[in-house]
């Protein structure tokens, strides 16, 4: 496409992912990844190797208007994914989530109206839906905060669209629903189940098992920001990126043991629950809308797909040199 293009949050599991697929789409990239001391790029220091030093990297943090301007200058759009995104995490510091996942979304917005950036591409999450109302849960569906990071996102999504609104800025806001696939981190499920199986762990700790969610492929996802990032029909709309298919944690545990050719017991612990009030009971997409206005369905879908995702998941975390990086059985918030 020869577009420059920013991602922040590039270091992080969707956002290495998608710097791979833009490099090798044509597109001239700009990757934001967190500033630390151990110069550390994230997963993009374990990119794919057509793609290494095809790149150009700024280390930064969100949290600081300078240096997100800074690393905008020069770029026709930005695909916004930089966020604190740990449920857990969020019942401990939700201070920290309103620095970055508000605040670091303001500065993308300022910076973007600053430059006149031709598109800006925020990340939601269906956690801003919070327990179905009703199914399949389409745009139209109302905004329950039912954790600190679920509120801090809500507020970022509509401070996004008011910038639509207010001040013509071309933004559109991508809600994915519950991502999964290699290099994800194990504070979410199916890394949590698959590490503890390929380090020889049978009784499987988890939290509730009964809530369903929408689980969709990271090559699912990527494909619905390409998708979302080269559609003018997405600028000022919410669109969802689900597979619109409904599973339980309790049968993903199953399925998962199932093609990893082995038995389990699951152990419930209750520093994993969710309070019950804050607990997501049910994700269930409709993906109408991206199927209209981005072209955009999922190639992992149903029940068959979903095997399919899986099993490209387990072979990459049950690989010595990945496994490794996860402490399997430890609970991560």
């Amino acid at each position: 496409m020869n577009r420059k293009v920013l991602i922040t949050g590039a270091d992080g599991f969707i956002g290495s992912h998608l710097t791979e697929a833009l490099v090798r789409g044509g597109y001239d990239v700009r990757a934001f990844t967190l500033y630390n001391s151990f110069s550390s790029w994230g997963w993009l220091d374990h990119c794919a190797n057509d793609v290494r030093g095809q790149f150009e990297v700024f280390s930064g943090d969100i949290r600081d208007p300078y240096g997100v301007q800074e690393a905008m200058k020069g770029c026709d759009a930005v695909l916004h994914l930089a966020a604190l995104i740990a449920i857990p995490y969020s019942y401990h510091s939700p201070d920290t989530y309103i620095d970055t996942n508000i605040k670091g979304t303001l500065n993308v917005l300022q910076a973007a109206r600053a430059l006149g950036v031709s598109k800006v591409v925020h990340t939601s999450t269906s956690e801003v839906y919070g327990t179905a109302l009703y199914v399949p849960i389409d745009e139209k569906h109302p905004l329950q905060g039912q954790s600190p990071y679920s509120a801090s996102k809500i507020g970022a999504d509509q401070l996004a669209l008011s910038f639509y609104r207010s001040f013509g800025l071309p933004v559109g806001v991508i809600r994915p629903f519950n991502t999964y696939g290699p290099r994800q981190s194990a504070r979410a499920v199916i890394p949590t189940i698959i590490t503890q199986i390929a380090q020889n762990i049978r009784r499987i700790k988890l939290g509730a098992i009964h809530p369903t969610r929408d689980f969709n492929f990271v090559a699912d996802t990527v494909r619905g920001f390409i998708s979302f990032l080269e559609s003018e029909r997405s600028i000022g709309q919410e669109i969802n990126i689900g597979s619109n298919f409904e599973i339980s944690v309790g049968d993903t545990v199953e399925l998962i043991a199932q093609l990893m050719n082995t038995e389990i017991e699951i152990i419930t612990e209750q520093e994993r629950m969710r309070p019950e009030k804050s607990e997501v009971e049910r994700l269930f997409s409709d993906n109408r809308k991206a199927a209209e206005l981005l072209d955009w369905k999922p190639l992992y879908g149903g029940k068959e797909g979903f095997a399919r995702g899986l099993e490209q998941t387990i072979e990459w975390f049950s690989k010595e040199d990945n496994l490794k990086q996860y402490k399997a059985g430890q609970y991560n918030i």
